[in-house]
């Protein structure tokens, strides 16, 4: 009993000065860990810039279909000699220096179902003859309406009214994926570091014991208690734990680094994690968890963009093939006089038509070609997508049933430490009374360490496991509500 209190006393004074804790030490949660990370990691700073092109670019597309007002001008010098008609329909080289000056305001509207333009404008020109004598005509237009359409051509209006809901639907759910998969990265990042602090708590308390142990097996050595073998075999243990605890601290430098890196934390400042004890126990149903990918994961809206880009493909090719037309068509007032005010007197009523037809007669199959290549696109995309439809519902099964399993294993993982711990505790003190052996001890040493380190491990990937399901279904089982993001920053 003697032997037992004195390596207890020895064993503390050991240990006590390993683990002083460093006064710059910053100590933090997985909770505020993750937080960190969705708010400042670079990763989530990507994610965020991501997500505001995505919403700039909808708001482009959307102002495709709005109207718009221009006012356009464009002056010009001609001092030069030019060939002019002459009224008896002779033509003569003439030198002529004018200066014409125009304004036009013109308000125009997309017509997205047929890919036309509708606009409306009014316009004003003026010609000044510089020189001596020279004279100035106005001309103007007050009103004039027209339309512009391309008959059999591409409508990109009618396409993009079908594709760009999508991809900024999909943009919106791949930011608030992208954040859950930052906080699964950041359960990684941060049960690595939990995971080396053990671990060179572990080897702090393995070489404290060891050195005790070995300065205890000298006294018994020296009264003839115990072998030479058996006290160098104690040398050699704290020896190699000594070398195990300066691997530690490489392991947790390491490990901080990564961490901190991840988080954009700047400051050389030691980070200290503190794991739970434990983990909340809850089930996932299947089919909610199906129901909820489905409905929120942007795979869906990815595998819907990609067949609508191929069939969209599939359209401009077949319109690139044919028979190819473009429509003008206004209708107007106009008048010209001498003064300003005079050019808006009793204005005459104006029309132009025009209507340009291309028919390809011979392009050597380029135009079958492309068609051709773009329906095989089709399938392919309809192939492609159909089976990451089944893979994405595979992994949903895959991670749901692993999931459900996990919480069990971290149970069983913590029992088995405690168990182990235990074990360890018994075999120790049946040594230091000289009832076991050191083989015994060493034993019971290694599986204590060993069953911390695979309870540290089922504790990161549970969390690993529930943060990658959340990405995947938007949805957070555990309070059986769906997840919120804000995404009110798109305009700064």
């Amino acid at each position: 009993m003697r032997y037992i209190t004195q390596f207890v006393l020895w064993l503390v004074c050991a240990v006590v000065p390993l683990q002083a804790a460093s006064d710059d030490r910053r100590t933090l949660t997985l909770d505020e860990t993750i937080a960190m990370a969705q708010a400042n990691s670079p990763d989530a700073q990507a994610a965020r810039h991501t997500y505001r092109a995505a919403y700039w670019n909808y708001r482009s597309y959307r102002a495709n279909y709005l109207p718009s007002v221009s006012l356009t001008s464009a002056p010009y010098l001609n001092r030069q000699i030019n060939k002019v008609t002459q009224p008896d329909g002779t033509e003569r080289f003439i030198s002529q220096n004018l200066l014409g000056t125009d304004l036009s305001l013109e308000i125009s509207q997309n017509v997205w179902f047929t890919g036309g333009n509708f606009f409306i404008q009014s316009s004003s020109k003026r010609i000044d003859e510089l020189g001596g004598g020279g004279t100035t005509t106005y001309n103007t237009q007050p009103v004039s309406i027209g339309y512009r359409q391309s008959i059999f051509g591409y409508n990109d209006l009618k396409w993009d009214r079908r594709i760009e809901p999508v991809r900024f639907r999909e943009a919106g759910k791949s930011y608030a994926e992208t954040l859950e998969l930052i906080a699964s990265q950041a359960c990684q990042y941060f049960y690595e570091l939990a995971s080396a602090q053990a671990d060179l708590a572990i080897a702090q308390a393995n070489y404290a014991s060891a050195d005790t142990l070995y300065r205890y097996a000298q006294g018994r050595y020296n009264i003839g208690s115990i072998t030479e073998n058996e006290m160098l075999q104690l040398e050699v243990n704290k020896l190699n734990e000594e070398t195990n605890m300066m691997r530690a601290r490489i392991d947790v430098e390491d490990a901080m680094l990564t961490l901190r890196s991840f988080l954009g934390i700047k400051d050389d400042v030691e980070i200290e994690v503190v794991p739970s004890d434990s983990v909340p126990s809850f089930e996932v149903p299947l089919d909610e968890a199906l129901r909820q990918a489905y409905a929120n994961s942007p795979d869906m809206d990815n595998f819907q963009r990609r067949r609508l880009e191929s069939r969209s493909n599939l359209a401009s090719a077949r319109a690139s093939r044919g028979l190819k037309a473009d429509l003008y068509l206004q209708f107007g007032l106009s008048q010209t006089a001498d003064r300003f005010k005079d050019s808006y007197s009793n204005p005459l009523d104006q029309q132009y038509v025009s209507l340009s037809i291309a028919i390809p007669i011979l392009d050597w199959g380029r135009g079958k070609g492309r068609v051709r290549v773009a329906k095989s696109n089709v399938e392919l995309v309809d192939t492609q997508v159909d089976q990451a439809m089944t893979d994405f519902e595979l992994n949903v099964r895959k991670m749901v049933r692993q999931f459900n399993l996990q919480a069990r294993q971290v149970s069983v993982a913590a029992k088995t430490s405690r168990t182990a711990r235990r074990r360890y505790e018994v075999a120790l003190r049946m040594y230091l009374a000289g009832k076991s052996t050191l083989l015994d001890l060493n034993s019971a040493t290694g599986e204590k360490d060993t069953a911390q380190r695979t309870y540290m491990q089922a504790v990161q990937t549970y969390w690993t496991l529930y943060y990658g399901l959340r990405s995947m279904t938007q949805y957070d089982f555990q309070k059986g509500c769906p997840l919120w993001y804000n995404l009110d920053f798109k305009a700064e």
